[in-house]
């Protein structure tokens, strides 16, 4: 069975800029259950990759669908690493389900060839990650952060980047200790071979800005 240090070095091979604003999260278990979001979106995310046919991607989708039945009765199918981190992430902050029903189906849209729904695929999760890290009070402070993340990864930086003021007023109301869920934000527009990223990253941290 994988330990979370397994799903830590997956999440840094398949979505560095999320993993590399993880390692400002202070607490051990907070972070490993941020790591769990990511790891489970990755998984989704790589779907498309896997299978050419889109009947035959919405099949797996639906598996995983499947599979939050389990996650959110506390019984996760046993031996699947991710489902087991997950299950105890979603019963430690008491996580709502709807948002990850919504990720779900927005990925079987995409592979039908539907529009990005930025609320169900960047701005639930931002949403759901700020949870873990500082209770569900502050979800609203990170919509237009999350839009500004998801417009950078749908091809439409130019809006991303005219968003970004509101965003950063909208962060204002966000308290410190998740500022980790949001602060990848901050790499919009740097190439993943940037070597400032680490240095942005940094400052953006300490501003509390994107």
């Amino acid at each position: 069975m994988s330990s979370p240090v397994d799903l830590d070095a997956q999440v840094r091979v398949a979505d560095p800029d999320r993993w590399l604003s993880s390692r400002f999260v202070s607490g051990r278990q907070a972070r490993a259950d941020l790591i769990a979001l990511y790891a489970w979106e990755a998984d989704l995310l790589a779907i498309p990759t896997r299978v050419t046919q889109p009947l035959l991607a919405e099949m797996r989708f639906a598996w995983w669908r499947e599979q939050m039945d389990g996650v959110f009765a506390g019984l996760p199918r046993t031996g699947h690493p991710v489902l087991e981190a997950l299950t105890g992430t979603v019963a430690r902050h008491g996580l709502d389900r709807a948002p990850f029903d919504d990720l779900i189906e927005a990925h079987i849209g995409r592979v039908h060839g539907e529009p990005h729904d930025l609320d169900a695929l960047y701005v639930g999760p931002m949403q759901v990650a700020v949870a873990v890290l500082c209770g569900r009070e502050h979800e609203s402070a990170v919509v237009d952060a999350a839009r500004v993340w998801g417009l950078a990864q749908t091809g439409h930086p130019d809006e991303a980047r005219a968003l970004r003021r509101a965003a950063n007023a909208g962060l204002r109301a966000l308290p410190a200790v998740a500022f980790p869920a949001v602060a990848h934000g901050a790499l919009v527009g740097l190439s993943p071979a940037d070597p400032g990223r680490s240095i942005r990253l940094t400052w953006a941290v300490m501003r509390g800005r994107i």
